[in-house]
């Protein structure tokens, strides 16, 4: 489209012909809904001279104005692209990919685990041996079962958890293993030191925020990447009646879940501690309770996340300036 809005180019192209045509036309505007494969496109089209920009298909959908086909989205993402008001997606390197795969193969391994895990105590169940849940629970009680010769278990059943316990191992191996990459990461990268020095954060957090949102400049201020990683309160509210709901829960859920549980654990170890955030939190946990109290905690520490990105400072969680119970943690500049 030109610059009044009108067609200039409609043709149909393959993915071989897409760089090619690309490259005959002059310097652009490229909008791409940000999908599967997306920020690898945007990079090359990037370095044929042309802008893209990622638009997340939810806020295409309301401009298509007819039956969905290729034509109809294309033309959906033209006018979508042009609105002033319109957020994008950062485009990823090809560093931050890397670093989300770690991520991502580690997930999967971990589910697999569960998985792992949870068929064993289910065949152990059916013949009567319950088994508490989680890992060390069955770690500990597994060696005992197979060993005891008294119990209801054949030898074929015993054999089928041998083979399980050995693809257990295996897996817990390779976790520890993609566990050591996430921590070289986390070490080599001064970004991500700084991020580990905020109570409840660690290698995982650190280097997944900084894969995900870069260096955060894409977002206006703290609460922007709090509301992005859905740990703000969702809204109904019309007029002068102004109605929050629970946490959104939009956004990237392992980024949200590693920040809570990272709060959790943060929120543990405050009990008798006298810095702001902790009197803070721990305020917050005898009004509404222990999870309002971990999630509250996480939205705080997205947003000194944030100021950590995007200034480039050091947190420190005590100041003496800072002498009021509710006074959250400072930052100061790193020297």
């Amino acid at each position: 489209m030109d610059r009044a809005g009108k067609a200039a180019l409609r043709k149909k192209v393959t993915r071989r012909q897409l760089l090619p045509l690309l490259a005959d036309l002059g310097p652009s505007l490229v909008g791409m809904e940000a999908c599967s494969g997306a920020h690898y496109w945007a990079r090359e089209i990037e370095k044929l001279g042309h802008q893209v920009r990622l638009i997340n298909p939810r806020f295409v959908t309301p401009y298509v104005k007819t039956n969905k086909n290729d034509a109809n989205d294309a033309e959906a993402i033209c006018e979508a692209v042009s609105r002033p008001a319109m957020r994008f997606v950062p485009i990823k390197s090809q560093a931050q990919q890397d670093a989300l795969s770690v991520h991502r193969v580690r997930g999967l391994l971990m589910r697999q685990r569960s998985s792992l895990i949870n068929q064993m105590r289910g065949l152990l169940a059916e013949y009567g041996i319950v088994i508490a849940k989680g890992t060390a629970a069955l770690r500990r009680a597994l060696p005992a079962i197979l060993d005891d010769q008294t119990n209801t278990l054949s030898g074929l059943l015993r054999e089928l958890l041998l083979e399980l316990r050995d693809r257990l191992r295996l897996l817990e191996e390779r976790l520890h293993g993609y566990d050591l990459r996430i921590e070289n990461l986390a070490r080599s990268s001064a970004q991500a030191g700084r991020l580990m020095t905020v109570p409840g954060v660690g290698p995982l957090t650190a280097t997944a925020l900084i894969a995900a949102v870069g260096n955060a400049q894409q977002f206006r201020n703290g609460r922007q990447l709090s509301a992005w990683l859905g740990l703000v309160p969702a809204q109904n509210s019309s007029g002068d009646r102004t109605v929050l709901l629970r946490i959104s829960k939009r956004g990237d859920r392992y980024l949200r879940t590693l920040l809570i549980h990272g709060a959790r654990i943060a929120l543990h170890h405050s009990s008798g501690k006298i810095d702001p955030t902790s009197r803070w939190v721990n305020a917050i946990k005898q009004r509404r309770g222990y999870n309002v109290a971990t999630v509250a905690l996480a939205n705080k520490n997205a947003r000194v996340l944030w100021a950590l990105l995007t200034r480039g400072e050091s947190y420190s969680a005590a100041c003496p300036a800072a002498s009021h119970p509710s006074a959250p943690g400072r930052l100061r500049a790193a020297g």
